[in-house]
């Protein structure tokens, strides 16, 4: 899909659609992709697009410079603003200028550029590929002193997805004699949604007041 001039409200609700199911802008690692549309973004979302902010916040969370790739305005904001482009090219094939010059090209300049594009094509297609996860700890915060911890621990454990796999947990005071359920899982980031998980936590509402991330980190 396209993604609309982020300085609109509409261009800003294109992006939260489009990482609705995907942590990053291209693949199952930030790039130089990521950094080129928050620069276009400019300014953080608000919490009425939830998917941009989560992305966000995240993206922010990394020194910007030391991420691969070279920043260039990538195809979903072909329609949108544009995203600042710096840096060099460099020799590594992934980074291969496939789009040419505007200059029209003759038959033989055609004729090679497609050459080019059909080994980048077929070097890519013979790379294993890479499951991108992620290790997450979760704080599950109860409603009092007279929650049941092992119910509500029972209850996000029974929560089961294609690429979520539950981990060590324990409970950790809070104050007053109340506890907090923390838990660690690793999902896949292709299968799992986070915010999907959260919510479906949250659905225990006799148990469960508020769910926070306290850790996340790509594995």
């Amino acid at each position: 899909m396209a993604v609309g001039d982020l300085k609109t409200d509409k261009g800003i609700e294109d992006l939260n659609t489009y990482l609705s199911d995907r942590s990053y802008i291209e693949g199952w690692q930030p790039t130089q992709a990521d950094v080129a549309v928050l620069e276009a973004l400019g300014k953080a979302p608000t919490s009425s697009n939830p998917h941009v902010l989560r992305w966000y916040n995240h993206i922010n969370s990394y020194d910007l410079k030391s991420l691969p790739g070279e920043k260039k305005t990538p195809a979903i904001l072909s329609a949108g603003a544009p995203a600042s482009s710096t840096g060099k090219p460099n020799d590594d094939d992934d980074d291969l200028d496939l789009f040419g010059s505007d200059e029209e090209e003759d038959a033989e300049a055609a004729k090679i550029r497609e050459e080019r594009l059909k080994a980048y094509t077929e070097k890519k297609s013979k790379k294993p590929t890479v499951i991108a996860k992620s290790s997450i700890v979760l704080d599950v915060k109860s409603w009092g002193d007279e929650t049941d911890m092992k119910e509500m621990e029972n209850a996000v454990r029974s929560i089961q997805m294609d690429g979520l796999v539950w981990g060590a947990s324990k409970l950790v005071p809070v104050g007053y004699g109340i506890n907090k359920l923390q838990i660690m899982c690793v999902i896949e980031d292709e299968k799992v949604s986070v915010d999907l998980l959260i919510e479906q936590i949250q659905e225990f509402e006799e148990l469960v007041q508020s769910v926070d991330i306290a850790s996340f980190n790509k594995i």
